[in-house]
């Protein structure tokens, strides 16, 4: 039996974290990304979507 692919979602960060909340910090370090152009292949689930909405102002989300 075929394993159910799981969705996914490609985030790149486009904002700095300089003079940022250090909650904001660490959820952009919690979703693997921290340089400026860098780009993640993450699971879609509410746990992400919910540190995405955190940070929606310093990152980029496209559906995969």
């Amino acid at each position: 039996m075929a394993a159910a692919r799981k969705k996914t979602i490609s985030v790149t960060q486009t904002g700095s974290p300089i003079r940022r909340e250090k909650g904001q910090r660490a959820t952009l370090v919690g979703l693997g990304l921290g340089k400026m152009r860098k780009t993640v292949e993450l699971e879609d689930t509410p746990a992400i979507r919910g540190m995405l909405h955190k940070v929606r102002h310093m990152v980029e989300v496209q559906d995969s």
